[in-house]
């Protein structure tokens, strides 16, 4: 992990000094490559421990994503990550790809991601077999995005053998779609997500269809999943968009100090017109969903939320 230790050396020192002159703790908030969501989520969410959390700071740290954050929680290179729902769920079991459980819990909900499956308008890339024998940008290695094209491929007769895929940040991989390196570039983002819209505004693109029938066998096969609908001022289309998607949640340490992450959650959670007004993303939140996540919920957030 030498690039993750590399930018969280040159994100700042462990201590700060707080206002009141008492030395604030660092905090690491894990996030995942540019061009999605989930690094301005994480920005936003760091700004907000910064003021409201007067024993802590906090600094994003841009990580493989939502399939390595588990396992950054779990060896201490970050104190908070933001997960998906099924994959935080699967570390806590160990389930593949995790090999062993990670102890870790949940602080709170986030915002849906969605599957965003982009190709040049024009391409004859129009459905997910079309994918066969294709050059597919598909997101970092461990990040979130494998988790659920393998099971859209799946569902559609397909496997990771059938495509040639490329490991890129998104922003990198649509990047290379605008170039015409790849057939197709795909991110597990929050809508709209930084690396489509750059690529939308100097190229034309056209979002591959998983189809609704499909989407009800994934839906069927795999319950953690969402069917998602994207209104069409997101991206600039002629209708809304039928996607899959999944919640993601922030995650830390099952045996974190309890005031610590009760004081965490106070700073995001109690200020969620300040963390919508900073991102977008945020005004998708509902609080109270912190009790229906598979992954138990940390103490120090549980008597947060109880005091609601």
């Amino acid at each position: 992990m030498t690039t993750l230790n590399t930018r969280m050396m040159l994100a700042g020192i462990a201590m700060a000094v707080s206002a009141f002159g008492a030395q604030a703790e660092e905090l690491r908030i894990g996030t995942a490559s540019l061009g999605g969501a989930f690094y301005p989520v994480g920005q936003a969410a760091a700004n907000l421990v910064n003021k409201h959390a007067p024993d802590y700071t906090m600094v994003p740290v841009v990580t493989a994503g939502g399939t390595e954050n588990p396992r950054l929680i779990g060896n201490g290179e970050v104190d908070i990550a933001i997960g998906n729902a099924n994959t935080s769920f699967f570390a806590s079991q160990g389930m593949p790809p995790y090999q062993d459980n990670i102890d870790i819990a949940s602080i709170g909900t986030l915002h849906s991601s969605i599957l965003h499956i982009v190709t040049l308008d024009g391409s004859d890339v129009t459905s997910i077999s079309d994918l066969k024998g294709k050059r597919v940008a598909v997101g970092p290695a461990g990040g979130g995005t494998l988790n659920l094209l393998n099971d859209v491929l799946s569902v559609h007769g397909l496997s990771f053998g059938d495509i040639t895929p490329s490991f890129l940040s998104y922003a990198d991989g649509f990047s290379q779609l605008s170039d015409g390196a790849v057939d197709a570039s795909i991110a597990l983002s929050g809508f709209p997500a930084g690396a489509v819209i750059q690529t939308s505004t100097t190229t034309d693109i056209a979002f591959v269809d998983i189809g609704r029938e499909k989407l009800d066998e994934i839906i069927d096969q795999f319950p953690y999943y969402s069917i998602v609908e994207v209104p069409a001022e997101a991206y600039g289309t002629d209708g809304p968009l039928t996607v899959l998607g999944t919640k993601n949640i922030l995650i830390t340490q099952a045996d974190a100090d309890e005031d610590k992450i009760y004081q965490i959650t106070k700073a995001i959670y109690g200020n969620l017109e300040e963390f919508a007004t900073e991102n977008a993303n945020a005004r998708q939140i509902v609080a109270s969903e912190a009790y229906d996540i598979a992954v138990p919920l940390h103490p120090g957030a549980k008597r947060f939320f109880d005091e609601q």
